[in-house]
């Protein structure tokens, strides 16, 4: 990657020192560095929806741009493939689409050499793309004899400043009934996909941070399209206790150390994380020793992010995606 000319500004009217800071700030922007993000660590997940296909049309510039800008270490891609034609609701055939086999390619253009992609068994896989090596623990789909993980998952570990960061990411069923179900309107009825959904969770944490015993303990992330509302939000929803659709993340909030991140950092006020502003279906959650390294946590409506429904009417299609970035800053420094 071609580096900018560095640009030294002339010292008159400036004494010695403020060169000198000036200098080092030019340095630190030549080698792409920020001085006060050295111990930080910035997470960016999103659902991109259908691979961002938004961006098919502008060779995903404005896309590009945006991410750059936020300048994250770890990102978190969920519908992280072409789907369809550019602008239409035409699938693409397969050996035409560019994501996923060319995640590294489109990470290199906002500044990450690394990516890995998670377990999947369809279209709708997730990728990390990351500044630094990832390694990949286990990719996860599931078993016809116990749960098939319907959009796949996957546990990555990150190293940064001798600390090692556990990413578990996922994307549950997305329907309201269940694909074990023959009759999709009585699974409907029952909310046969909230059951399906609360199956996956649970299979999803017991093939990662369920095998390690002391993972409260450590930093552990997980995050995605869980598809389902938390009773955390039940002020907004207003809900009986005992609706079914809670049964995800109550899963997550009885059975497991991890805190939901998004919550905890904005208590008492309700962030919607899809287009239509109805609910808040994508979370952060993150161990105790992690969320204790927390230092901002948002969901990212802005010029860009805030979804628009396409002008074409195509069905369910949204500018840039249907659902919000997350962004989650960690103060980090050497151990």
């Amino acid at each position: 990657m071609m580096k900018p000319n560095l640009l030294i500004p002339s010292t008159k009217g400036f004494v010695p020192f403020s060169f000198a800071v000036l200098l080092t700030l030019a340095l630190f922007s030549l080698q792409g560095c920020h001085p006060e993000r050295e111990n930080n660590l910035r997470l960016l997940y999103w659902n991109i929806q259908n691979g961002m296909w938004d961006g098919q049309g502008d060779n995903y510039d404005r896309f590009v741009d945006w991410v750059k800008q936020q300048d994250p270490d770890i990102c978190v891609w969920c519908e992280a493939q072409t789907i369809w034609k550019t602008d239409s609701d035409k699938v693409q055939p397969k050996d035409e689409r560019y994501l996923v086999d060319n995640w590294g390619e489109l990470a290199a253009r906002y500044g990450h050499e690394y990516w890995g992609i998670g377990g999947h068994r369809d279209n709708y896989p997730q990728v990390i793309t990351s500044k630094y090596p990832i390694i990949y623990e286990s990719r996860i789909t599931g078993s016809p004899e116990d749960t098939l993980v319907s959009h796949g998952a996957g546990w990555a570990k990150i190293e940064k400043n001798g600390r090692t960061f556990n990413i578990v990411t996922l994307h549950t069923w997305p329907q309201g009934w269940s694909p074990q179900d023959e009759d999709r309107e009585k699974s409907r009825a029952e909310h046969g996909g909230d059951r399906y959904r609360r199956t996956e969770i649970e299979y999803i944490c017991r093939h990662t941070l369920g095998q390690v015993p002391e993972a409260g303990e450590q930093y552990w992330m997980m995050m995605g399209d869980f598809n389902a509302p938390s009773r955390l939000d039940n002020a907004h929803y207003g809900w009986a206790v005992d609706e079914p659709r809670f049964q995800v993340h109550d899963y997550m909030l009885q059975n497991t150390p991890l805190l939901d991140v998004i919550h905890d950092w904005h208590p008492g006020t309700f962030i919607p994380s899809v287009g239509s502003k109805a609910s808040r279906i994508d979370f952060v959650y993150c161990s105790k020793p992690l969320f204790d390294l927390v230092q901002d946590a948002r969901i990212v409506w802005d010029a860009y992010t805030t979804p628009e429904r396409d002008p074409q009417g195509l069905s369910n299609f949204w500018r840039p995606s249907d659902h919000l970035p997350i962004i989650v800053d960690f103060k980090v420094n050497e151990e």
